[in-house]
């Protein structure tokens, strides 16, 4: 039996969107360094080092790219958690940040969630961790 691993939020965007999904939908860190590893191994970088830059990045935007390539949707959310600023998520960032460049930015737009905890002994929203957040999405180039 294979066991296939996917996000648990890809049944939410199933039902909610009415959209199936597969595991072609869920991309992982570690399928993208597998990727990686293995067009390294058949040599298909020609020898060069690989790199989070280009190589991370370009197999980052293949698979985003490659969901939309069949004409069958009009849109791709890409949803990429984490928390902005952090190592693991900075190739994903730049990922986008080309693929705006790449595709024009009528074509790619950036959504940033956050949460804004209130404090009720204080009786107030507290907003300077989204402001940072959004501030370090910014200097990444994540948005404009």
């Amino acid at each position: 039996m294979t066991v296939q691993r996917t996000d648990l939020d890809l049944g939410h965007y199933e039902r909610f969107l009415n959209v199936p999904t597969s595991q072609a939908n869920n991309i992982t860190t570690g399928r993208i360094y597998q990727s990686v590893i293995s067009k390294e191994r058949q040599g298909m970088y020609l020898g060069k080092t690989v790199q989070v830059i280009p190589h991370i990045t370009d197999e980052i935007k293949e698979n985003i790219k490659f969901l939309g390539s069949n004409g069958e949707f009009d849109i791709i959310i890409t949803e990429i958690g984490g928390t902005v600023g952090d190592i693991e998520s900075l190739p994903y960032i730049e990922a986008l940040r080309q693929l705006k460049w790449e595709m024009g930015e009528d074509n790619l737009i950036v959504i940033h969630l956050t949460l804004i905890p209130y404090l009720s002994a204080a009786k107030e929203l507290k907003t300077k961790p989204t402001q940072h957040s959004v501030k370090t999405l910014m200097e990444s180039g994540g948005t404009s």
